[in-house]
């Protein structure tokens, strides 16, 4: 009976275009959830680990193991330039599977960002290395290199599944996730929100102290005053 395989790795699959990720370059998050109905993000408790947060790219998806980073080693060998490494690990907070020598050799072969649920260590040599990091949490517990684990293939992280090839939007206040088959419709979406946004925040400057949709609500059946 053969053994069973360390790695399974799918080395091809489609990626967004640069035209079609252009309009997510310069998008908060925010807008781009509120894009896609307003949902969209990863859980909160995927958060930034590193100073740097800002990022746009494509999801180079890995499932490992917990306290195991031999699939994510491995994926570096298969990464296109602009990659988000996205890395499930079944939530564990057993020890971390991410340090600053894999996202150094990560952004040298051009990832721009990673994404775990897991736990990762060595946080002031992320820094270092530069490229966003978002993940559970920290640890200085190190991982094997043993396998189990797959590359290329659909994971799920924080409850959000993710496909290769998907678009991931990353800053300050989370990642949002934009499945490869709505780019182009949620990139349309996304002027649509940029004009909105730029309407309240003149209202904002403009000296404005509550919504102006708010006079049409009051005013309706809807609301009953007790004073």
């Amino acid at each position: 009976m053969a053994e069973p395989a360390r790695l399974t790795i799918r080395r091809g699959f489609p990626r967004p275009t640069a035209e079609q990720m252009a309009p997510f370059q310069s998008a908060p998050t925010g807008w781009v959830v509120d894009a896609m109905g307003r949902r969209g993000a990863l859980p909160h408790w995927i958060r930034p680990i590193s100073k740097e947060t800002r990022f746009v790219g494509t999801a180079l998806t890995v499932r490992t193991r917990p306290l195991d980073n031999l699939a994510p080693y491995a994926a570096l060998k298969f990464a296109t330039p602009g990659d988000v490494l996205v890395i499930a690990a079944d939530g564990s907070d057993s020890g971390s599977i991410l340090g600053d020598i894999l996202l150094g050799m990560a952004r040298n072969a051009g990832i721009v960002a990673a994404v775990t649920d897991g736990l990762v260590r060595d946080v002031r040599g992320i820094d270092e290395v530069g490229i966003p990091t978002f993940a559970r949490g920290l640890s200085p517990n190190s991982p094997f290199k043993d396998g189990p684990g797959e590359i290329g293939f659909p994971v799920t992280i924080g409850g959000v599944r993710v496909e290769p090839g998907d678009l991931l939007v990353g800053d300050v206040d989370g990642v949002a996730v934009v499945p490869r088959a709505d780019v182009d419709r949620v990139g349309k979406e996304l002027r649509a929100i940029a004009e909105k946004e730029a309407g309240m925040e003149a209202a904002v400057a403009g000296g404005a102290s509550y919504p102006g949709w708010l006079d049409g609500l009051l005013a309706g059946d809807g609301v009953r005053f007790v004073d």
